[in-house]
């Protein structure tokens, strides 16, 4: 009898374990809910005991959740639709708020970051969308995280995947961003343009006051344009040089050895009639 007894209430005892028992995991903490009255002490990770049909264990998990927000419409500052899309971060700080200040946190999470980011559409111009997110970033996790912390929440940070444009509106930027280059490219090239041309007329000026220069500079032509192996070859001479080369001495003109290169100036002259130079029997 002593014998049933003892094995009677080791098994009764098995029994009250197996009902008793609950494991907690890591990441999670578990809350006790006697008669429908929370208690006040929280079980830790690992083996705890609850009464049988009276307690009941709540576990609640302690870990950073992920939130997609689906994309939300909305009217920017300056009048421009767009379609934004979020994602929030956040996790339980107080089990007890969670699960009895609100009914799901994770649903009252989702509907006030729904909110929040319509809000902070309305507030902001489409350039701060596009370039300053980090301060609209700033700015939902601050409006979500207010109510949050009430629910036992804590908001660790919230961030714009994407902000989707109409076409009209992409092709507009799209021209705007082509103008602003071009207007650079304008800008780049009238002052390329204006270098160019103090450099010229410095250039000019050197070779007013040494008209052998333009000479020099009129062989170097030459030679370029021979080394690409043109069968034809037009070899100009400039007015200027003839007029310099008549107002020299004919003694001088005849030691330099420039003037067997200019010496058939006739059929140049002729070509040009209306440039004012002097007649091919005059030189």
């Amino acid at each position: 009898m002593v014998v049933e007894l003892v094995m009677a209430a080791a098994a009764g005892g098995a029994a009250y374990l197996a009902a008793a028992a609950r494991v907690v995991k890591q990441y999670e903490r578990g809350l006790v809910f006697r008669l429908g009255r929370l208690q006040s002490e929280v079980r830790s990770p690992g083996l705890t005991l609850v009464v049988p049909f009276v307690d009941r264990l709540r576990k609640v998990n302690m870990q950073i959740v992920t939130l997609p927000i689906p994309g939300q419409e909305g009217i920017t500052r300056d009048n421009v639709t767009v379609r934004v899309d979020a994602v929030v971060y956040f996790k339980v700080v107080d089990p007890g708020d969670a699960i009895v200040r609100v009914e799901d946190y994770r649903f009252a999470v989702f509907q006030m970051a729904q909110t929040a980011l319509r809000s902070i559409i309305g507030k902001s111009e489409l350039d701060d969308l596009l370039s300053d997110r980090e301060k609209l970033n700033q700015g939902l996790a601050i409006m979500i995280d207010s109510p949050a912390v009430e629910w036992g929440v804590n908001v660790d940070r919230v961030e714009i995947k994407d902000v989707s444009l109409p076409e009209t509106m992409k092709r507009s930027m799209a021209r705007q961003a082509e103008a602003t280059r071009d207007r650079r490219a304008r800008v780049i090239n009238a002052d390329a343009e204006l270098e160019a041309s103090k450099k010229l007329a410095a250039a000019a000026r050197e070779m007013s006051d040494t008209p052998a220069a333009l000479q020099l500079r009129l062989l170097q032509t030459v030679v370029s344009v021979a080394a690409e192996k043109n069968s034809t070859l037009v070899l100009p001479f400039p007015v200027e040089l003839l007029r310099f080369l008549e107002r020299l001495p004919a003694g001088h003109a005849a030691g330099t050895p420039a003037g067997p290169a200019v010496a058939p100036a006739e059929p140049v002259a002729s070509v040009f009639p209306e440039s004012g130079g002097t007649s091919g029997s005059d030189t």
